[in-house]
């Protein structure tokens, strides 16, 4: 064995998260590739192909999550990404989830609603994008081919008698996700989306029910779990946040108290898993972030969560090591699975990684998304 090998040898046991058996502890992160057919933002065939040459769990991903995925024409952020709520959807997501099957894989959906990171044409009839406050963000995104990259409008706040209603829109995605075979959903609770907007200060501005204190701006993602666990177990649902903040005009001056009780309420519904991006573009790891850290995966245990999934920056020796810590249980890799599909054996091999083209991340066609060749 060489110290390679060595090194990564936690990070390729296998694993109980809930119900989801990980055959190792590698599992790949969600990663926006925009490449659903339009019109309908459907999966097809190629999506298919993209996943289950990730999906072999002894050599490539243990468990899958999906690229982020709308819950709703309303919770659209970017063109070309999917969704999972029309017919035509579920029908495409299957497509992908017997491929990832046929390998003896294991996906899970991210459910995801971006609030104020839109853009009124891809609002429906040209609406303004929703968010608890009618704060635009400094961001922008990529609307059509036609449009380009763009700023993202100014959103209106949601009434409180429409928030039922967007708790209805996860709910009915959980189950749109279940009809088209996932293994279990994450609910994406984390950069600067529409969850996390009602949980930061900076974005929620709200006195009511929704706003002002720590528990009623935590109070969306609570229900809207629990929304989630009339369709699912709750050990086959995950959750995801970023802690630490990386944009989005959304900082958090009080990371542990937020989410120490974030991470406790979630606990607390015995969820299977809980995702934490822990290092993401200016948001790092450091000694001063590291009791951040602590807090959430005591917490989540505690109370009662399952396995706590790391994300953001590592290589494989630095997950082992994070796993060995016991300060993670998997870590999900995300650039790294766009050009080695083949990701556990390069690791398990001690083999060089492929670099990626960034140039083909978003957008196009094969180039860039199938074409990455795994080891022979």
């Amino acid at each position: 064995m060489t110290e390679t090998q060595h090194d990564v040898r936690s990070l390729l046991a296998p694993l109980t998260a809930g119900a989801l058996k990980s055959a190792t502890r590698v599992w790949m992160a969600p990663l926006t590739r925009s490449r659903s057919r339009q019109p309908g933002d459907i999966p097809w065939e190629l999506n298919a192909e993209y996943y289950a040459q990730r999906a072999d769990p002894a050599r490539g991903a243990a468990v899958i999550v999906s690229e982020a995925t709308q819950i709703s024409q309303q919770g659209k952020g970017y063109a070309f990404t999917p969704g999972v709520y029309s017919p035509e959807q579920v029908e495409g997501w299957k497509l992908v989830t017997n491929a990832v099957h046929e390998q003896g894989g294991l996906i899970v959906a991210q459910l995801w609603h971006v609030g104020r990171i839109s853009h009124t044409a891809l609002q429906p009839n040209g609406g303004k994008p929703v968010a608890p406050s009618a704060i635009r963000a400094n961001s922008h995104t990529y609307v059509d081919d036609s449009m380009g990259r763009k700023p993202v409008s100014e959103p209106r706040a949601l009434e409180l008698d429409e928030i039922p209603g967007v708790i209805d829109q996860y709910r009915h995605a959980a189950q749109a996700a279940k009809d088209a075979g996932f293994d279990g959903i994450e609910i994406h609770g984390a950069n600067g989306y529409l969850l996390q907007q009602f949980l930061r200060r900076s974005t929620n501005k709200r006195t009511d029910a929704y706003g002002g204190s720590l528990e009623n701006r935590a109070r969306l993602g609570i229900e809207v779990t629990r929304a989630t666990l009339d369709v699912w177990g709750a050990d086959r649902v995950g959750y995801r946040i970023s802690p630490l903040g990386e944009g989005m005009d959304d900082p958090d001056d009080h990371p542990s108290e937020t989410y120490g009780y974030v991470s406790t309420e979630l606990g607390k519904l015995g969820l299977g898993f809980l995702h934490v991006v822990e290092q993401f573009g200016d948001a790092a790891r450091t000694p001063e972030t590291e009791p951040v850290l602590a807090t959430i995966r005591q917490a989540f245990r505690e109370s009662g969560g399952g396995a706590y999934i790391a994300n953001g920056g590592y290589d494989g020796p630095t997950a082992a090591a994070r796993i060995a810590d016991d300060k993670a249980d998997a870590v999900a890799f995300g650039k790294a699975f766009i050009s080695n599909p083949d990701l556990a054996d390069r690791f398990r091999r001690g083999a060089d990684l492929a670099e990626w083209d960034r140039g083909t991340f978003y957008g196009g066609g094969a180039e860039g998304y199938t074409t990455y060749p795994a080891l022979s």
